[in-house]
């Protein structure tokens, strides 16, 4: 065997096994969240105290429970996935023999049969379900993510949904693309195509494919292995770097800043958002969000980090806080551009002691020139 052999044979397995590992992952993450939707389910109808809980019940369960990832937003598009996709109960099947842990066989048998009566019971929509397309159950799991599936769940027409199914497995969409597959209507655009094959096929040349660190990424994967959201991004990451010089910058100005969160998540609509460093201004009185971006200044980062500060604002504030403050910064390639982002300020008046007990732009934006040129 040659060096050049032996270097590839390393790689091949190294990236075989790494995929099978990941497809591992999200095919379990994928049938515990429809076990979760089954048990919500099962209990909503034959519960004996289900009454006590109510239109709560979501949210007791979070509470109660308190583990990272399981949240009334999980349990809500979990019941969704449950009702939506029946037959991911074969593929619980085929999966028991393979489940070692003792506790999850227990669980799994013990509902087994209460899974099968309840899929029979559906069997009038199973029925309706044959006459449309629907796509093979076991490959949807072992090709699709539970991040993918969420994005599948919003569509009630069954035939787009399998549209999206299949060409998300075709192309092998991220889940990024997917979004902005739907977003882009093209479903819609397909039928009214007059070479439909044509339209796909480029669509498909004009993919960026996701790779192995974003689908590590996907929140559902690293709250399923119990990992916080900046343990999986790699620190050869510009942004990153330059985040971890940042939040060391800000600290030591002396400003008031008082670090809260890095990697913050916010659930807005359902959907998942991660704001880069939150701080509590104890000067100000108030939040900091700060973004900070790998990428010159585009108009759609105010709008993100805007809905940040609002939300902020809204559910974070107690008595005595001032509004939140948004910071965005943005670098490319050693050039930069720093803007504030104050939003929805009612009292005009502190805008300028915000201004006054913040770093300074030109302090910003030597940050940014310095560290941008000592991380490249």
């Amino acid at each position: 065997m040659k060096y050049n052999e032996l270097e590839l044979a390393i790689k091949e397995a190294h990236s075989s096994l790494q995929q099978n590992t990941i497809k591992a992952i999200n095919r379990n993450i994928t049938i515990r969240n429809w076990l979760i939707g089954y048990y919500i389910v099962e209990f909503e109808q034959k519960g004996e105290d289900r009454a006590k809980y109510g239109l709560r019940l979501l949210k007791s369960l979070e509470e109660s429970i308190n583990t990272k990832g399981l949240n009334e937003t999980l349990f809500k598009w979990s019941r969704i996935f449950y009702n939506l996709y029946p037959s991911v109960e074969d593929v619980i099947s085929a999966t028991l023999s393979q489940i070692t842990d003792l506790n999850i066989t227990q669980i799994c048998a013990t509902s087994h049969e209460s899974i099968n009566n309840n899929i029979l019971s559906k069997s009038e929509t199973l029925s309706h379900e044959l006459q449309t397309p629907h796509t093979d159950i076991f490959k949807l799991i072992s090709n699709l993510s539970f991040s993918h599936i969420r994005e599948l769940l919003v569509i009630d027409d069954k035939a787009k949904r399998f549209f999206y199914e299949t060409e998300c497995i075709k192309g092998n969409w991220s889940v990024r693309e997917l979004r902005r597959q739907i977003n882009t209507l093209l479903y819609e655009r397909s039928g009214m195509s007059k070479n439909s094959e044509k339209l796909i096929q480029l669509t498909n040349e004009n993919i960026k494919y996701s790779n192995i660190e974003d689908i590590i990424r996907q929140p559902f994967t690293f709250e399923f292995l119990g990992l916080k959201a900046k343990d999986v991004v790699e620190e050869k990451d510009i942004e990153t770097a330059l985040l971890n010089n940042l939040q060391e910058f800000l600290l030591e100005l002396g400003y008031g800043f008082c670090f809260e969160a890095r990697q913050k998540r916010i659930i807005i609509d359902d959907e998942y958002y991660f704001a880069d460093l939150v701080f509590y201004h104890r000067i100000l009185h108030c939040h900091v969000i700060i973004e900070l971006k790998n990428d010159e200044f585009r108009h759609e980062h105010i709008g993100q980090l805007n809905a940040y500060v609002s939300y902020y604002k809204e559910t974070q504030m107690q008595e005595g806080d001032n509004p939140p403050i948004g910071i965005l910064l943005c670098t490319h390639k050693g050039e930069k551009m720093v803007e504030y982002a104050i939003a929805n300020l009612e009292n005009k008046i502190f805008v300028s002691q915000y201004l006054l007990k913040l770093p300074s732009k030109e302090q910003l934006e030597n940050f940014i020139i310095t560290h941008s040129r000592e991380i490249q």
